[in-house]
């Protein structure tokens, strides 16, 4: 992470998926560790895939435009994280 520059903790922020880390553990051996960074303060967050607010798979892919909540209690962890652009139905599945 890039550590330059913080993000309010608690405000509502916006940014772009900038990596994901394979973790290797969960049920299926596929929970992943995500890094999102802030499109304003340039801050790298991370997150889980359980911290992402939608309907059906919980994924997102490196590049991805989403809306976040900084933790309070974490300043480094994004929460309540939110896709801006949802897929094609068909783009999503190849």
């Amino acid at each position: 992470m890039n550590g330059e520059a913080t993000s309010a903790p608690g405000d509502q922020r916006f940014g772009y998926i900038a990596e994901r880390l394979p973790h290797g553990s969960g049920y299926t051996g596929r929970l992943s560790t995500y890094v999102v960074r802030d499109a304003e303060a340039g801050a790298d967050h991370t997150f889980m895939y359980a911290d992402i607010v939608t309907e059906g798979f919980r994924t997102l892919h490196v590049g991805e435009r989403v809306r976040f909540l900084v933790d309070p209690e974490e300043p480094d962890r994004a929460r309540y994280i939110i896709r801006l652009d949802l897929p094609e139905v068909e783009d999503y599945y190849r």
